[in-house]
């Protein structure tokens, strides 16, 4: 967040040191020990959705993790309900619209928050927040850009979990090797940031690489390693790559006030920005970095782009940040101890779809972004023991819990707390507490740089999508995205059929409806 008057950035200064956490530690101690003995929750049974990736996999990986000791404290016992990502909205919605009543609590992605307040289906935790019958967390320990997903105008639904947001990763030891520079030099005829500072120098390196076997083992190897298969999560890519060329700096702290910074649809009339030129450069961008790279990429999900990378087989890779921990998992990565890890590269042309024109930047347009699912516990009011659902949800929200989960990829929670932040960048960690997690000292240096600068370097925010139909709107982008990565339809044509898809998507919902849920999604001011 920028203080534009002193032109600093604003930080949460709140310090618990050493004797807090002693503190803290402590009141947990005890707290833990009364719940033991309590079991406030004897004989409950709640049953809880998740995102299907197994025992060991992401978001489903950390409630199996402490399962057992949350049921130990509470006396409850917990279901996990797996679900595939691309059933999750069909199985909620007809859970809840039937009433079934399959689903006490849903480990959600953030983005079905329109639809589950639209059919008033979510309960608030505000009342329970401080209720020492519950595990405490601090809801001003959040970063300052991921706070407005917990809420809906005003109301707070959700607990501290995941945070997401796409970060750009890269082989650090590669990139500043003199060899590989001074050929590039050669061929390019610029030397090359490290790491690079826009997506078309981003593009001329991974271009640079890709094919060449730059690692030695014999093979090509490649420039860059993305997930664009269809079904997953090759939309959210998508849309944190054209954020840089469609939202114009000039609001304060995320504020959408037109066109120019409302990046999903015209705030005055609900009509949808994804054909406009900003993002039909960015398509061609997304083209032209999927050519960089393996042409299975067309295929890969999360699992299949994270995994390129730590074979060592590509130079770069962005999105979420399970990225950088799961580096650390030494029987899986090649390529701990030699990565870089920063904001997204920047544009130094914007489209501005207010007045119709390309802006000019002296600098590159870097974006905060919160883009991607945030995956977190709704409590619905289908439940016959919502306080249990909640007792999950804060016992997860603790720092101590929310801490270990961010330092261990497997569980594919992300930053977004001040707890995993260095001291010096207003946080509560220290690199010898991430080293102590596993991780090497240099990649947590990196890991942790790269988060700060997404959520406080940036020169605007990305707003998030969550209005009613979210997922109906990025289905119909992640259709045309994959046809036109492949090259079965120019970027041009592929947006034009999106756009279309998404003016049938909101005269089918209402657009008047749509138009009030986006203005208050957003937080629209006039």
């Amino acid at each position: 967040m920028m203080d534009n008057e002193n032109g600093g950035i604003i930080m949460n200064t709140k310090r618990w040191g050493v004797i807090v956490f002693v503190v803290f530690a402590l009141t947990v101690g005890v707290s833990a020990l009364s719940m033991a003995q309590d079991k406030p929750f004897e004989g409950v049974e709640i049953n809880i959705g998740v995102l299907g990736a197994g025992q060991k996999g992401a978001i489903s990986g950390g409630l199996y993790q402490w399962r057992e000791e949350w049921e130990e404290m509470t006396g409850a016992k917990l279901n996990i309900i797996e679900v595939p990502i691309a059933q999750i909205r069909e199985k909620i919605m007809t859970d809840l619209y039937t009433g079934a009543g399959g689903f006490d609590g849903f480990d959600g992605p953030v983005w079905l928050m329109g639809d589950l307040v639209k059919g008033d289906f979510l309960v608030p935790i505000e009342d329970w927040m401080d209720d020492p019958r519950f595990p405490q967390w601090d809801p001003e320990d959040v970063v300052e850009p991921q706070r407005p997903i917990h809420f809906w105008k005003g109301t707070r639904y959700l607990a501290s979990n995941d945070y997401d947001c796409h970060t750009l990763i890269y082989r650090k030891d590669i990139l500043t090797d003199p060899k590989w520079q001074e050929a590039f030099e050669q061929e390019k005829g610029y030397a090359y940031s490290v790491p690079p500072r826009t997506w078309e120098e981003l593009a001329d390196v991974a271009e640079f690489f890709n094919g060449k076997d730059w690692n030695g083992d014999g093979e090509p190897d490649h420039g860059i390693s993305q997930s664009w298969k269809k079904g997953e999560q090759a939309m959210w890519h998508f849309f944190s790559l054209a954020s840089s060329y469609m939202i114009v700096p000039g609001a304060e702290g995320g504020n959408v006030t037109d066109a120019s910074n409302a990046y999903w649809f015209d705030p005055e009339d609900m009509r949808p920005l994804i054909n406009e030129p900003g993002y039909v450069r960015a398509m061609e961008m997304a083209v032209r970095l999927y050519k960089a790279g393996s042409p299975a990429q067309a295929g890969w999900g999360l699992g299949e782009m994270w995994g390129d990378f730590l074979a060592g087989k590509a130079i770069f890779n962005y999105g979420y940040g399970d990225h950088g921990a799961l580096v650390q998992e030494e029987d899986r990565s090649t390529v701990k101890g030699k990565i870089g890890c920063s904001i997204l590269p920047g544009t130094k042309e914007v489209w501005n779809a207010e007045t119709n024109e390309w802006v000019q930047m002296d600098d590159p347009n870097f974006v905060v972004n919160t883009i991607g699912p945030s995956w977190s516990f709704f409590i619905f009011k289908q439940t016959p023991n919502p306080e249990a659902v909640y007792h999950l949800a804060a016992f997860h929200a603790q720092p101590h819990i929310h801490f270990w989960n961010v330092t261990h990829g497997f569980t594919g929670i992300n930053m977004g707390t001040y707890t995993e932040f260095f001291e010096e960048h207003g946080g509560e960690a220290t690199v010898e507490s991430w080293v102590e997690s596993g991780w090497d000292e240099g990649d947590a240096i990196e890991y942790e740089k790269a988060f700060y600068e997404n959520y406080f370097m940036g020169n605007v925010w990305l707003p998030n999508l969550r209005i009613p139909g979210t997922f109906q709107y990025v289905d119909a982008l992640d259709e045309h995205l994959q046809a036109a990565i492949t090259g079965q339809l120019s970027p041009q044509e592929a947006l034009e059929r999106c756009a279309q898809d998404w003016e049938d998507i909101t005269n089918q919902l209402g657009r008047e409806d749509q138009l009030r849920f986006f203005r208050e999604d957003v937080g629209y001011t006039e």
